[in-house]
């Protein structure tokens, strides 16, 4: 699991590096300012969770025993990441607004992510 969430982590990285590019130069003259900090928001998500799965891969290759609740933050963050950001990009790419309803289910998954998380913090020993 170590694997493939360092894997997922870089390539949200990755991908989120592009997205910002992307958005920065090639959307800036063809959408509204409004539509740009959509895209931006979705990538700067990315980025925050790309690095969030990464600490959740470095937690589990360190810990002797890793508690569920740090895969199962990992799995949300991935989901999360893909519903969210995926929706606010689909979104400002093609102007289909339904797709805004469809963000805060990402957000609430990463949020729980989160959440998940930090009960992990609580219960393990450093």
């Amino acid at each position: 699991m170590t694997q493939i969430f360092f894997t997922i982590a870089a390539i949200f990285g990755g991908l989120s590096v592009a997205a910002g590019a992307f958005g920065a130069h090639a959307l800036r003259e063809k959408v509204s300012e409004r539509i740009l900090e959509i895209f931006d928001t979705g990538a700067r998500y990315q980025m925050y969770h790309a690095l969030a799965l990464l600490l959740v891969a470095i937690l589990i290759s360190r810990l002797e025993t890793p508690p569920t609740t740090l895969f199962i933050s990992g799995w949300l963050f991935i989901i999360g990441v893909t519903i969210f950001s995926g929706s606010l990009y689909v979104l400002s790419l093609t102007g289909i607004k339904s797709l805004g309803a469809i963000a805060p289910l990402g957000g609430l998954l990463l949020m729980t992510g989160w959440a998940a998380l930090a009960v992990t913090a609580a219960t393990i020993k450093f």
